[in-house]
């Protein structure tokens, strides 16, 4: 049947291989299978092994290609493997820019990992261009970008970043795992690669681990599908058919998230035991600017910090309808503090460097009835004061 829609909330629904063409099948099939049977000798339907193709993870990146407006995409059993096999694409002796605040997991594997390999790194502040470009040197060979960035939701000018890389003939990586394609597309501001961690709102129910990438180009596109083979980090039929249904409701979904998100802020910031809060959403937050030049909105992710006279550990201790656990981008609301779990890996210096102090909290705001959210952060609050 010939597709036909314009808006990326019905492309949510119909993109991709929707369907199946022998039964008629709304939904596409769980092709649970390791191996295909092959017609004759060098003549196969297509699929000859799952690790190489299977046709329900076929769906899910064929799909994750054509929301991002990217040439392909590919799945992985998690994000960081997503981030692993970007990364493989570099040799001993490159060097990539990361943004100066990331995932830990990403800082993690750059520094136990990769640099073993001889593939360096070097953290900096992304949002001022002109600095940026005077360090990329001809050992630079990327630059990685989040926006918003994890924990202090930074915001990068993404199409600046794309320009500025286009310029010096390297590669633009970004993390869109905060705003998934519903609310920003990089590689339609000329952004090369685009990941997701599909763990969290493009899965959206705290049930799947997974990451996604898309690429620009025909020639990334072979190196990845090269990588994705050779290494084997592929995500499996089952998850791909869980991960497709969560796609499914991700504009509905974000939407709610966002609408709680903007109420929690806005109450965040005229608190009176609240020293700051991050959230791009905000038009007092410094990058309001340039994320809503190049984002639907500020998303459903937001950290902040309490006054120096409310202790943490109680805040966390009387939450009781918000979780305090690793991840985001679930249905359920969730808070971690970044400096002891996402971002433990993260050297201390470095850390209050950046300004992921101890004080730090993050929140994936949920779509339950937002008062009982903000009620629940109040009582918590409330609890907290020490003096």
């Amino acid at each position: 049947m010939k597709k036909s829609y314009s808006d990326i909330s019905t492309a949510l629904i119909h993109g991709g291989i929707s369907g199946d063409e022998r039964t008629g099948a709304v939904n596409i099939p769980i092709y649970q299978t390791s191996t295909y049977e092959q017609i004759s000798l060098g003549k196969h339907t297509g699929y000859e092994y799952s690790r190489t193709g299977n046709p329900t993870r076929e769906a899910l990146e064929v799909l994750i290609a054509e929301l991002e407006g990217g040439k392909a995409g590919f799945a992985f059993a998690s994000g960081m493997a997503a981030i692993t096999a970007v990364l493989s694409l570099f040799h001993s002796g490159d060097k990539i820019i990361i943004s100066s605040n990331v995932y830990g997991g990403t800082f993690r594997v750059l520094e136990k990992i990769f640099k073993n390999f001889g593939i360096q790194y070097s953290i900096e502040d992304t949002t001022d261009i002109s600095a940026l470009e005077k360090s990329i040197t001809t050992e630079v060979k990327a630059l990685y970008i989040e926006s918003p960035a994890n924990p202090l939701m930074t915001v990068t000018d993404l199409k600046a970043i794309a320009d500025l890389t286009k310029k010096h003939h390297i590669l633009s990586i970004v993390d869109n795992t905060f705003m998934t394609p519903y609310l920003q597309r990089p590689i339609e501001l000329g952004i090369d690669i685009v990941l997701h961690s599909a763990t969290k709102y493009l899965g959206g129910h705290s049930d799947l681990i997974a990451g996604l990438v898309v690429v620009n180009s025909k020639e990334l596109a072979e190196q990845m599908a090269f990588i994705q083979n050779a290494t084997g980090g592929i995500l499996q039929p089952f998850d791909s058919f869980l991960l497709i249904r969560g796609i499914k409701t991700l504009s509905v979904r974000l939407d709610r998230h966002v609408e709680n998100a903007v109420k929690i802020a806005n109450h965040l910031l005229h608190h009176l035991g609240v020293e700051r809060v991050y959230y791009p959403g905000l038009k007092e937050f410094p990058g309001y600017e340039t994320n809503k030049k190049q984002a639907r909105n500020g998303g459903a992710m937001l950290s902040f910090e309490l006054k120096d006279n409310y202790d943490i550990k109680l805040f966390f201790k009387n939450l009781k309808l918000v979780a305090l656990a690793e991840s985001l981008g679930g249905v359920e609301s969730l808070v971690c503090h970044p400096a002891s779990m996402t971002h433990a890996s993260i050297p201390y210096e470095i850390r209050q460097k950046i300004g992921i102090t101890e004080s730090l909290i993050r929140l994936s705001a949920g779509i339950e009835n937002v008062d009982e959210i903000i009620a629940d952060l109040e009582g918590a609050i409330k609890a907290a004061r020490i003096d």
